[in-house]
């Protein structure tokens, strides 16, 4: 198993910046990909940006430029740094691993972390 728990989220004002950050505990050898969700009210979470254990990123088009991810393989951590915030990036902020075993890919989530930015 492995346990996600997220810090960092917020209330800033619009063209501000945070950082999101998410700790992994249990079984973090065989994490590969981690990655940043978001869900707004209303609406369906979608993915913000991924990162692999090798440090390949992609992003949503939205983010581009605005959004880095990044890692620390030694420290079971990943990273979200947000610049240039908009109000339509409020939303709750949901870290995910991804555990590869043999065939088999299991999802972990976290519990969330509400951004909230001011316009």
């Amino acid at each position: 198993q492995v346990q996600l728990v997220e810090s960092g989220g917020g209330l800033v004002q619009a063209g501000g910046s945070l950082r999101v950050s998410c700790a992994a505990s249990g079984c973090t050898f065989s994490i590969n990909d981690m990655a940043w969700y978001r869900q707004a009210p209303g609406k369906q979470r979608e993915l913000v940006a991924a990162i692999t254990r090798g440090g390949t990123t992609n992003y949503r088009d939205s983010v581009k430029s605005r959004f880095t991810i990044s890692r620390d393989n030694a420290k079971n951590t990943v990273y979200l740094q947000m610049n240039s915030l908009k109000p339509d990036d409020t939303a709750v902020y949901y870290c995910n691993a991804k555990r590869q075993i043999g065939a088999t890919t299991y999802n972990y989530w976290g519990q969330g972390t509400q951004v909230t930015v001011s316009s």
